[in-house]
């Protein structure tokens, strides 16, 4: 049998003269490498760009190995995450390089907005690839949103019924965004395969064309030059000049400023897989518990800066912020380009960008920082924090002490404070028995109301009775608590008998109690479009029989 004398370079270069024929790439390939930039563009400080396009890259490749295992359904996604960490081979080391390389992507994607804003690089005329940047970024936040909930653990299910709050509050069309965001009124079956499908189909597309259109027209109009004091951005004339700055004292991007891009993205794979081995992937954490009120979720660190916002806010100030702050934002970055297109590009000729800049930069690193620890929320358990001041516990009967003990265990401190220790999530209740009373206290702990949650099915009437009846000592001494308008001079309402039962006052606070005939309770109160309804206590039920609805959880609305 004759032997083949194969040459495989002539055999590769075949090949490659047979695609060459048919799609015709080499000369667009050559001109996109080989065009001319302006000799101070080959910079460290312009790789952030190439960096975050590889990071994309890097999404695109482990997101596809991870939709080979993940199942996107409420009853089997944590179950398919946990198999990932545990029982696939290296299944934990893909999903730590996709959950570290989003947030990776979201930094750098940062950093270079940030950058193109300083250099001025969104003026005439990159417009269009500054929007197109704006775009991008928002995209990349919706991915990492969408991806945490597919974790679907206790965090990303408590975070997406915050999320489903705060669009509920959209004036007209929040019942629709809420319907449309969950797959229904409320989070079900729909919810996790309509995230599933805009995680890795509907904002994977977006992104990915965004990215090429803006890759196109950096491509087609030039790289942004270094800005120079003194050289002044003309509609009429800049394209003339940039022109001729390229050809006159220009390189060719490959290979004289592509280097610092490779080596730069190079480096932040290597920090991403650094932070894989050595901290793992993200969760997931317990599996999601409608019933567990009691939670705090917090958002992955993008979002660290809005949580904290939220959490100081005060509770009349939450809806404004977050329908006016938002499109005031957005409105700003999409103007910013049309409004200030042309002048200096230097940033000691404009020292009110980079005021903002840093102003902004700093807001948002205090605001991330506060959001790791929770200052408004110091973690207070039951038998290791600090125990309620003495001189707050003007307690007399045995109910009152008992209702310390209760207000004690069930760590209320970490959202009240009281006696100048404990969190900011709700107000002070130094003073609450002058603000509320005892059937308002009452009614407050059972069905919740704000932002604080309903605590009817965590209660039994017994303990109910007995914390309300310690509320009702937080008053200044010698200043009376409050008491209803019917009967302003009759005796204080925890002297009229436990509402919970129509008896006298209860004195056993045990967890068995006899009494468990509620009297009825005030009509059902509709909550927030696209939430669940709660029901109030009625006649005939049980104590506390109640559902929680999504704005009852104590995180961001707080």
């Amino acid at each position: 049998m004759p032997r083949l004398n194969i040459n495989p370079t002539k055999t590769a270069l075949d090949v490659y003269g047979w695609l060459e024929r048919r799609v015709q790439l080499e000369g667009f390939v050559k001109e996109s490498a080989l065009h001319p930039v302006p000799k101070s563009t080959a910079s460290w400080w312009y790789v952030f760009g190439s960096a975050a396009t590889a990071l994309l890259v890097l999404q695109i490749l482990t997101g596809i190995l991870l939709a080979l295992v993940y199942t996107p359904s409420a009853s089997e996604a944590w179950q398919s995450l946990n198999y990932l960490n545990n029982h696939l081979i290296l299944g934990w080391f893909l999903r730590a390089m996709h959950g570290w390389g989003s947030d990776f992507m979201i930094a750098v994607v940062l950093v270079h907005m940030m950058q193109v804003f300083m250099f001025g690089a969104y003026k005439f005329p990159r417009e269009l690839t500054w929007l197109l940047g704006v775009g991008l970024l928002f995209l990349t936040l919706g991915m990492g949103f969408t991806g945490q909930v597919l974790r679907y653990d206790q965090d990303a299910y408590w975070g997406l019924g915050i999320g489903a709050s705060i669009a509920s509050r959209v004036p007209v069309i929040g019942p629709y965004a809420v319907h449309a965001l969950l797959g229904g009124p409320i989070i079900g079956g729909a919810t996790l395969t309509r995230f599933f499908a805009l995680h890795v189909f509907v904002i994977p597309g977006l992104l990915m064309g965004f990215a090429g259109l803006h890759v196109w027209l950096v491509l087609k109009l030039g790289i942004n030059e270094w800005p120079m004091p003194g050289r002044i951005v003309r509609r009429s004339t800049y394209v003339h000049e940039y022109n001729e700055l390229a050809h006159k004292d220009g390189i060719a991007f490959v290979p004289g400023a592509v280097w610092k891009d490779l080596f730069f993205s190079a480096a932040i794979y290597g920090a991403v897989a650094l932070c894989a081995i050595i901290f793992g992937p993200f969760g997931p954490g317990g599996q999601p518990d409608p019933t567990i009120i009691q939670t705090a979720p917090k958002p992955d660190y993008f979002f660290l800066w809005l949580y904290s916002i939220l959490s100081y806010l005060p509770d009349s100030l939450e809806t404004p912020f977050l329908l006016i702050a938002p499109p005031i934002g957005i409105a700003v970055l999409i103007a910013l380009p049309f409004v200030a297109g042309e002048g200096e590009k230097h940033w000691s000729r404009r020292p009110v960008a980079v005021l903002t800049l840093v102003f902004l930069s700093i807001s948002l690193a205090v605001l991330n920082h506060l959001g790791t620890y929770e200052p408004w929320s110091p973690h207070m358990t039951a038998w290791s924090g600090d125990p309620l001041p003495a001189e707050k516990v003007h307690a007399e009967l045995p109910l009152e002490r008992q209702g310390a003990i209760v207000f004690q265990g069930k760590q209320c401190r970490n959202c009240h404070e009281v006696g100048g220790l404990g969190g900011q999530r709700g107000p002070s209740l130094d003073a609450v028995a002058t603000r509320l009373t005892y059937d308002q206290l009452v009614r407050q702990v059972l069905q919740g109301g704000g932002n604080m949650p309903a605590y009817g099915k965590n209660l039994s009437p017994a303990q109910t009775t007995a914390i309300v009846a310690f509320l009702e000592t937080m008053h200044p001494l010698g200043q009376e608590p409050a008491r209803n308008a019917a009967t302003p001079n009759g005796p204080p309402d925890n002297m009229r008998g436990n509402p919970l039962t129509g008896d006298g006052p209860a004195q056993n606070v045990g967890e068995n109690h006899p009494d468990s005939n509620p009297k009825p309770a005030p009509k059902d109160q509709k909550q927030t479009q696209g939430q669940t309804t709660s029901r109030n206590t009625k006649a005939g039920a049980k104590p506390g029989d109640t559902t929680v609805s999504l704005n009852t959880v104590p995180a961001l609305v707080h």
